[in-house]
């Protein structure tokens, strides 16, 4: 059997994209970065990008992407993706340049690059993984952290009161004049992944059209932050509540 293809329950079979490299993961069982990876090897090798493919990848749980899907990758400080990617986009307008972020990264360190590179147009894809927790360093309060979510520093639930309310970068990236395409997806069933997929792809022609910036946010799961099996993780996305 060809080791590209993985047999599945019900003989479906489902082909490994050949931009992605056979190192195993590291992140935790039933994470959706796995899957996130996967929709941006397929969509680069059908647009026919490999060669022209850079990723942005700073600090966070996917500091390791450039282990996983074999283009070109940069390293930038954390929450600085989107300032490194303007000026690789600037340099090699041809290219296709896309930054890979969590929320502790987009939402708090980086706040300032976000909006400002959004909000200039840079023709630039921002794929911002929101899992709403700090998930590689313990599991802290983010600022996407949703009311009453529990997180290590806040045992009792997010009070709006006491920790101030969630961020919502995508409601704001919308509103800036030099995005063309914001949106928000999820990756739990399916149906999801399919529509997740049709809109990544929209974002990386918008790039290369040079209509200017996209955010492409993906809500997901952290089942280790959120002390939570994979299975139940998947189910509050799904059901879009987080257990209190």
């Amino acid at each position: 059997m060809d080791r590209n293809q993985i047999v599945q329950p019900e003989n479906i079979v489902c082909k490994k994209p050949t931009l992605m490299n056979d190192n195993n993961m590291h992140y935790c069982p039933g994470c959706s970065h796995g899957v996130v990876h996967k929709l941006i090897a397929e969509v680069i090798e059908e647009m026919g990008m490999e060669d022209k493919a850079v990723g942005v990848s700073p600090v966070g749980c996917a500091v390791f992407a450039y282990n996983y899907i074999d283009i070109d990758w940069q390293e930038a400080a954390h929450g600085r993706a989107p300032a490194l990617a303007t000026g690789i986009k600037r340099c090699w307008p041809d290219r296709l340049v896309f930054t890979y972020q969590g929320d502790g990264d987009l939402a708090c360190i980086g706040t300032c690059e976000t909006i400002h590179a959004l909000n200039r147009g840079e023709n630039i894809v921002i794929i911002f993984v929101n899992n709403a927790i700090y998930g590689m360093t313990g599991g802290q309060m983010a600022p996407t952290t949703l009311l009453g979510q529990k997180t290590s520093t806040c045992p009792y639930g997010r009070d709006p009161q006491l920790h101030g309310y969630p961020l919502k970068m995508a409601d704001i990236a919308a509103g800036l004049e030099g995005t063309c395409y914001v949106t928000r997806q999820s990756v739990e069933s399916v149906g999801s992944i399919l529509k997740a997929k049709k809109a990544l792809r929209k974002a990386f022609e918008a790039s290369m059209a040079g209509k200017g910036s996209s955010l492409v946010e993906f809500v997901s799961t952290c089942n280790s932050g959120w002390k939570l099996t994979p299975a139940k993780a998947k189910s509050i996305i799904f059901n879009q509540e987080l257990e209190n």
